[in-house]
């Protein structure tokens, strides 16, 4: 068979398998382990064997199930309530505050789990209602609670940031710390959205009534410290790893301790916490080792078989794309693809066919990681069928219907595409910080 073809064959029967509902992690093996003994004989069979080997190696895989349980742990035990309170009484004064403060509270709550879907479930579950009932425009808060729970998976420690580590071989500190300015900026630039829209129609985020605002410097003070405790969590684990004194997966076991600690000293560490925080753990721990490992074998046949050259060449040699087209239709196809995958099984099955292309090109896979996850961000949001968009219908109180949540999520993707753009158009927001860490 000529490459082309082989590069035809694997990525449809990829696609034909996932269309049958079977589970993604069995999809690929599948398809990958088949087209190795298929295709190469039977020595084949090594090669997805090996990669489950090299996962098996790897070291900092250590880091999934403790920043999992970090996570779970500061969540399950209401930890996220004090910082809600605490947002609710610092920004009540300020036109659309409340929902400035909830973009804040994604922030630290991306800081906490790495996970979009815990920031949507207590955003859900907590601030939506909230801002609600005190007279806050429902479209527009359905968008700030599915944009600032996004942020989850570019703000370290990003659980999809370590996928894409493990996928595309780099260093899973460097790509936390490229992903840090950009999600902040785009944090930044959804609070100067929902800032000035409410100042044009205050309507749409009214200022909290003066005997909800009327609270002690000793109550806000105590407030403060409750709320900043998730930011000490998350700076005794990322101070000692930068700093050189700690590896990662040493870091990793200080947050998920030190979040256990303090659940414990403020008498929230019960036995259904407890057990609620380590089932979760272990389900996606196990999740993502699946995944991986079917990339892996995936990736390694279809690279090894000569698929990844073919397509190198159909874009280079035969249809004449310059390198930046390649990687500007490659951010459209995850787009697309984001209208019925999540960001996982976006990155399983496209990373064989991407990461090499990517690097071929000569672009900066660090780079590449953090343009990936924001266009997954898009993606999640992007209707007909986004992935965040389906988990807010089923979290959101029954006065917020479908045609809501969608036209919520439209001035947030416009957001969104210029944060895309500006780390396209200047590489070092996300280049910077790791060059500067680590000195290159």
């Amino acid at each position: 068979m000529s490459y082309e073809m082989i590069a035809v064959v694997m990525f449809g029967s990829m696609m034909l398998m996932l269309l049958t509902g079977q589970r993604v992690f069995g999809a690929i093996g599948f398809v990958g382990a088949l087209a190795g003994v298929l295709l190469w004989g039977t020595g084949g069979v090594d090669i997805p064997f090996s990669s489950a080997m090299k996962l098996m190696k790897w070291y900092p895989l250590l880091t999934l199930p403790m920043f999992i349980f970090m996570g779970y742990v500061l969540s399950e035990s209401g930890i996220a309530d004090d910082l809600y309170r605490m947002f609710h009484v610092w920004m009540g004064p300020v036109k659309g505050g409340l929902a400035i403060g909830t973009i804040g509270l994604m922030v630290l709550i991306s800081a906490m789990n790495g996970l979009s879907v815990a920031g949507m479930a207590i955003g859900a579950t907590i601030a939506l209602p909230e801002l609600l009932r005190r007279g806050y425009d429902k479209i527009m808060v359905t968008g700030v609670i599915q944009a600032g729970s996004s942020l989850g998976i570019l703000v370290p420690p990003s659980v999809v940031l370590v996928l894409y580590a493990m996928i595309a071989r780099q260093p899973v500190g460097q790509l936390w710390l490229a992903g840090v300015l950009p999600g902040l900026m785009m944090a930044t630039l959804f609070i100067i959205y929902i800032y000035v829209r409410c100042r044009l129609q205050p309507s749409l985020g009214p200022v909290l009534p003066v005997e909800e605002r009327d609270v002690s410097l000793a109550e806000k003070l105590r407030l403060l410290r409750a709320g900043l405790l998730p930011l000490a969590i998350f700076a005794m684990m990322m101070v000692p790893f930068v700093k050189g004194w700690t590896s990662l997966v040493e870091s990793s076991a200080v947050g998920a301790v030190t979040a256990l600690l303090a659940a414990i000293l403020k008498g929230r560490m019960t036995r259904k916490v407890f057990e609620v925080s380590v089932r979760q753990t272990l389900a996606i721990s196990c999740m993502f080792m699946w995944i991986i490992l079917a990339a892996l074998a995936f990736g390694a046949i279809f690279d090894g078989l000569g698929a990844v050259k073919a397509i190198e060449d159909l874009f280079t040699e035969r249809l004449g794309l310059s390198p930046w087209m390649i990687l500007i239709l490659m951010q459209l196809s995850f787009i697309l693809m984001g209208t019925f995958l999540d960001d996982t099984a976006m990155l399983v099955i496209v990373a064989p066919l991407y990461v090499p292309l990517v690097d071929a090109l000569g672009f900066d896979l660090i780079w590449y990681g953090v343009l990936y996850t924001i266009t997954t961000q898009i993606a999640y949001m992007t209707p007909p069928f986004g992935y965040n968009l389906f988990l807010m219908r089923a979290m959101a109180p029954p006065q917020i219907g479908l045609r809501d949540i969608y036209w919520s999520i439209l001035p947030f993707v416009v957001v969104m595409t210029a944060a895309l753009s500006l780390v396209m158009v200047f590489p070092q927001i996300a280049l910077w910080l790791p060059g500067f860490v680590y000195g290159n």
